[in-house]
């Protein structure tokens, strides 16, 4: 069976070799990037079968990339999973208040989870949202 490509997206060197380390080691073939733009470049050029997303990073960060993925009529497909210092709360928050003046408004994730995040508890939200798709 062809491993699950699932996209990292996190400014963060630690996270991404935590993320990648835990991904490779349950089976996962995990593609890393460092920021939103990236992470949109990759996502375009990998179709991977499921995105963890930071928010806060420099530059194009990770509420840019998640609207252009929930914009996107072949990416927003993919299971987005935000993976943030953010509150959830506040995350909430601020798509609310995107979605004020937009014809399209930009759905929730699929899952949020705050860091630092427990490996068994993100493994089974993969996990879950695997078994959604199938």
């Amino acid at each position: 069976m062809k491993k699950k490509k699932i996209l990292i997206v996190d400014d963060e060197l630690d996270m991404r070799i935590f993320l990648s380390t835990l991904l490779e080691t349950s089976g996962y073939k995990p593609v890393m990037t460092r920021d939103g733009k990236e992470g949109l470049e990759k996502a375009k050029n990998v179709a991977p079968d499921l995105i963890i997303l930071d928010i806060m990073m420099p530059g194009e960060g990770g509420v840019y990339m998640y609207r252009q993925l929930k914009m996107d009529k072949v990416l927003n497909k993919i299971p987005v999973i935000i993976l943030s210092a953010v509150a959830h709360k506040t995350f909430n928050h601020y798509i609310k208040m995107l979605n004020v003046r937009q014809d399209n408004t930009i759905p929730a994730p699929e899952a949020y989870m705050e860091k630092p995040p427990e490996a068994e508890v993100l493994l089974r939200v993969i996990e879950d949202q695997f078994a959604l798709r199938h």
